[in-house]
């Protein structure tokens, strides 16, 4: 069997720096910026963070993106012969589909608060009663998405770590045969 090594380092470096980059800023930074002085210097603190963060984001989801599609084509001699694997590979298109749609409504709810460099916040994503009412808006969606990402990039860490288990040859053998006898 060919080896798919870049493929999965470039899938799982990806998907490490999206779900880990995402949840350190929805656990350490969207918080910490409060303490960042008046509610000004709160959102220019949040803003500058976010912004920083969303080009290494982006290289992190290519990343991820590039080696899952040089997996699919990798394994699909195993789609068709082993089962599970067809099952596992829809679920985390699935995921990854939903990952990669919150992930750019964030950013869209995000550059509309970062427009306003400097709005006044409470932190990250807790307007004050002087935010303007569509950034408002958007900080109180950002308050549920900022944990959204995270949720469905550390599934697609779960089901990785499953996957690898289906690579056994063990497994790849029993599949096969159980495929063949149904």
């Amino acid at each position: 069997m060919a080896r798919a090594t870049l493929f999965h380092q470039l899938h799982d470096v990806g998907l490490a720096a999206w779900f880990g980059g995402t949840l350190a800023n929805a656990v350490t930074l969207n918080p910490a910026s409060s303490s960042a002085g008046s509610p000004r210097d709160v959102g220019a603190v949040a803003n500058e963070g976010w912004d920083r963060w969303t080009p290494v984001n982006a290289a992190a989801i290519g990343a991820h993106l590039i080696g899952a599609a040089g997996l699919v084509k990798h394994d699909a001699g195993r789609m068709k012969a082993q089962k599970g694997v067809p099952s596992m590979a829809l679920v985390k298109t699935g995921l990854t589909a939903l990952a990669l749609g919150v992930t750019a409504y964030s950013r869209t709810l995000g550059a509309k608060v970062s427009q306003h460099h400097a709005v006044p916040a409470d932190d990250a994503t807790t307007p004050t009663p002087a935010t303007p009412p569509d950034v408002a808006s958007a900080q109180k969606q950002l308050t549920a998405l900022q944990w959204v990402v995270p949720a469905t990039t550390g599934a697609l860490v779960l089901i990785g770590a499953y996957a690898s288990e289906q690579y056994r040859p063990e497994e790849v053998a029993r599949g096969a045969l159980r495929r063949v006898l149904s």
